[in-house]
């Protein structure tokens, strides 16, 4: 088991197989000032990167998930004529951590533990699955603040919903409370705020139970489709084919059903 240190706006702790990350600026209810991004972004690539992590699970300490871009400290770059360095954080930090949190090659759950507006929001559509407090909401603040979405909301967002209610939840920000988000498909699931940390845990130790290359191999497939032809997207999908029919768990896999017993997978 790895952790990093309690007072970290970032925490990450990694047990069999699982990395934990946690957003733990509860105070600021877990909003996102240039620190917090540049540990985020950090974390976010180390356990991308690292073979003996089989499933991400992000999240946050408090009352909120995130409440995306701190505004003290926008306010105070505006005011200072930061604004160069202010709009910078796109490139710099957004775009990144959205990036490598997408495109990882294992799987990746948003435990929402509160509020997730703006930034924060745009982070947990980009994850796989999103287990929802029954206290929980989501709201794309963005246009509130006279701002354009990022952090890839325009991306995902309209694959979770449709372009037409992405449109109306990007003009008319409102807080989408957790019943409706699982009507809407933001959420997985919803479940009691007490029991939302067994029940992501559960699944995510599931998860990392599995075939870790295949589920790589499925995310990568699902998120080219979505910008690809029909053929380009099969070219992939075969590609795939190859690159898990290769692997230890498929072998394993097909020796178990002749054996009619469990597999048991290693992530390779």
């Amino acid at each position: 088991m790895t952790s990093s240190t309690s007072a970290a706006p970032v925490q990450l702790e990694t047990t069999d197989g699982v990395a934990t990350i946690t957003l733990n600026r509860p105070d600021a209810m877990n909003s996102l000032d240039v620190a917090t991004k540049v540990l985020l972004l950090e974390i976010v690539r180390t356990v991308a990167d690292d073979p003996a992590v089989r499933c991400v699970v992000l999240t946050g300490t408090g009352r909120a998930f995130c409440t995306g871009q701190d505004l003290k400290e926008h306010i105070q770059l505006l005011h200072n004529g930061g604004s160069d360095q202010l709009f910078a954080t796109v490139d710099d930090h957004y775009n990144p951590i959205v990036t490598a949190l997408a495109g990882m090659a294992k799987p990746v759950i948003a435990a929402v533990n509160g509020v997730a507006a703006g930034a924060g929001a745009s982070l947990a559509f980009a994850c796989d699955l999103r287990i929802v407090a029954d206290t929980a909401g989501f709201n794309l603040a963005f246009a509130n603040v006279a701002l354009s979405c990022d952090t890839g909301a325009s991306y995902h967002l309209p694959m979770l919903v449709g372009r037409a209610k992405a449109m109306e939840l990007l003009y008319f920000p409102r807080t989408v409370k957790a019943d409706e988000a699982l009507e809407l498909g933001l959420a997985t699931q919803v479940v009691p705020a007490d029991e939302l940390t067994t029940v992501a845990s559960d699944l995510a130790s599931r998860l990392a139970a599995g075939p870790t290359v295949a589920f790589g191999a499925i995310r990568q497939s699902v998120a080219y489709a979505a910008g690809h032809s029909f053929e380009e997207a099969v070219e992939l999908e075969s590609a795939m084919m190859q690159k898990t029919g290769a692997t230890a768990d498929h072998a394993a896999a097909v020796a178990a059903f002749v054996a009619k017993e469990k597999p048991v997978f290693e992530g390779r």
